[in-house]
């Protein structure tokens, strides 16, 4: 039903079992099967697929009773977020991004001056429905937070909502990143953070995105109006880019001298069937 949370016998989120092209997750009272295209071994718990409340195939979309393909909220890392299908079979959530967070958290205290009330500045960029601003506004920083996809961003203002940080300090923001990058670089605006999980490939009105060739010049101008210390979290889900790859396009256009401050992180879950799923990674720069 619309607004049911978590299941009273286990987490709003696990990772059930994953291989054969699928993966199978519970999102707290449902229960999801959908693609992935790293799941490559055998099922380790076959039995338990059928028991799915939603399943999705590319070209057909999703099956499902009327309830289960309803709205419904689960809880992540203590933020409320909403969930529903979409037509590219995502559910407004990536899951592997929860790791992220109490490092993130670290990163913007860390930023914030001893008993000065000031809050570190973070822009998020390709921004979603708010994961990881919700996580920054938690912590204490005033976000940016950045989306082409003007439907993204009322979620994430909706997520806000149910995580009780509609007052946080964010600006909601519907642009093309680059565009709005450059010119925060016109009005000499600086941030502290910044927080990138760019697509492998899209579209903004007339500009089209390729990460291996676009994501050079997009860390460039992030630099451009970075502090001295600048923190940095770039994940990526790219076939044909590794960490090193997202490493060393970070490293050059932040100028990075301080190879320790660099922390490559496979994005990854871990199935209870024992079964893990490969899901990028995470290039995280410490300030």
């Amino acid at each position: 039903m619309p607004g049911e949370t978590r299941r009273a016998d286990g987490p709003d989120y696990e990772l059930v079992d994953a291989g054969e092209g699928r993966r199978l997750e519970r999102f707290g009272p449902r229960l999801v099967d959908r693609p992935a295209a790293t799941a490559l071994d055998p099922r380790r718990s076959p039995g338990e697929w059928q028991a799915a409340d939603l399943r999705f195939e590319p070209g057909e979309g999703w099956e499902g009773d009327e309830a289960a393909l309803a709205a419904w909220q689960v809880t992540l890392d203590g933020l409320t977020l909403e969930l529903r299908p979409t037509a590219s079979g995502g559910l407004g959530i990536y899951p592997e991004h929860a790791a992220n967070l109490a490092w993130l958290a670290e990163q913007v205290r860390a930023h914030a001056p001893m008993g000065s009330g000031a809050q570190p500045a973070v822009l998020n960029l390709f921004a979603h429905t708010g994961l990881a601003t919700l996580g920054a506004a938690r912590a204490g920083a005033a976000v940016a937070h950045v989306d082409a996809a003007r439907s993204a961003v009322g979620w994430a203002r909706r997520n806000a909502e149910l995580s009780a940080l509609a007052e946080a300090p964010i600006r909601w923001l519907v642009d093309d990143t680059m565009s709005f990058v450059e010119r925060e670089a016109r009005r000499g605006r600086r941030y502290d953070g910044f927080v990138l999980d760019p697509p492998s490939f899209g579209r903004a009105g007339v500009r089209q995105w390729r990460l291996a060739d676009e994501l050079p010049a997009l860390l460039a101008a992030c630099h451009a109006i970075a502090v001295d210390d600048a923190f940095v979290l770039l994940t990526a889900h790219t076939s044909g880019l590794d960490g090193h790859d997202l490493r060393q396009a970070l490293r050059f256009s932040f100028a990075v001298r301080r190879e320790a401050s660099l922390e490559v992180v496979p994005q990854e879950l871990a199935a209870t069937s024992g079964a893990r799923l490969e899901l990028g990674w995470a290039v995280r720069l410490a300030g």
